[in-house]
């Protein structure tokens, strides 16, 4: 990690090509895929990734840190976060305030709020209670209007079925019904039925976008097993409570868990067209 301003940090994670990949043991694909620390108490943890230069991060600030500012890191090369780039923040902690350009957003668990180009001043400050700001950031080419996005506002999609353990629920957060309108950025969160642990089973991929999954609500003894790779050339990396993975647009992405979770996925590329979608045969996975 390089250190930024007194609160923040971050590190670049540089594209890794599929065979690359293949020939990955453990701690390197750990190391090149898996972001295991987000939320640090009082600071602002960024990963700035060479997939489609999606920021992947967490502002966990707390009553004592008090508000944290949102700064621009060396590899944007402007003055300010949001010069050049859009942000998606979503909330999956205690609820919390974020403070763009002077107006008080106020996010409770599972809210996410969209900023858009040219958003000045960010500062992210916790409520009664820790705030979890997971951050999803992209680059822009046009202004659209900063909203605050719901479970109630969000498109549902009910997939899955008991008898294959992948009832769930996709909330469908950036989408045309709800007039909510981005660059490139489009992300959702997806919540299970009781005794349902698979996500995103029959596997896809879309070489169009990249994609981060950020797992939640996962129990501190419990795990996820992320599937990832090629479809003929499969790899899992083993996830815990509020840890991320980058998915490049080449890989497989989806997983089991060990007990009962939550997800948030975040896309940016060339479409956000979410049927834009390579499905991949259960039988054709090795």
């Amino acid at each position: 990690m390089t250190e930024g301003a007194d609160h923040l940090a971050y590190e670049s994670r540089w594209a890794i090509d599929p065979q690359s990949a293949a020939r990955f043991g453990t701690e390197e694909l750990r190391q090149h895929f898996l972001i295991e620390t987000l939320f640090d108490p009082g600071r602002i943890r960024l990963s700035y990734t060479h997939y489609d230069r999606m920021v992947v991060g967490g502002a966990s600030p707390t009553r004592e840190s008090g508000p944290l500012l949102l700064t621009a890191i060396k590899p944007m090369g402007t003055a300010q976060f949001l010069d050049r780039r859009e942000l998606l923040v979503v909330n999956v902690g205690g609820e919390g305030v974020v403070h763009a350009d002077g107006v008080a957003h106020w996010l409770q668990n599972k809210d996410m709020l969209y900023l858009g180009l040219g958003t000045g001043d960010v500062r992210f400050e916790a409520g009664d209670e820790a705030a979890k700001f997971y951050l999803l950031s992209a680059p822009a080419h046009m202004k659209h209007e900063n909203r605050l996005l719901t479970l109630a506002n969000a498109k549902k999609l009910e997939l899955g079925t008991p008898e294959t353990s992948n009832k769930r629920t996709i909330f469908q957060f950036i989408n045309p019904e709800a007039n909510v309108k981005t660059c490139q950025l489009v992300a959702g969160i997806t919540l299970f039925a009781p005794g349902s642990i698979w996500n995103t089973m029959p596997a896809h991929i879309h070489d169009r976008r990249m994609e981060a999954y950020l797992y939640f609500d996962l129990d501190p003894n419990a795990r996820v097993f992320h599937m990832m790779g090629e479809p003929l050339e499969t790899r899992h990396i083993v996830v815990a409570n509020e840890q991320a993975v980058i998915s490049p647009a080449w890989s497989i992405h989806s997983g089991v868990g060990t007990a009962s979770y939550a997800f948030v996925w975040a896309m940016a590329g060339d479409n956000i067209d979410y049927t834009d979608i390579d499905p991949v045969p259960v039988t054709s996975l090795k």
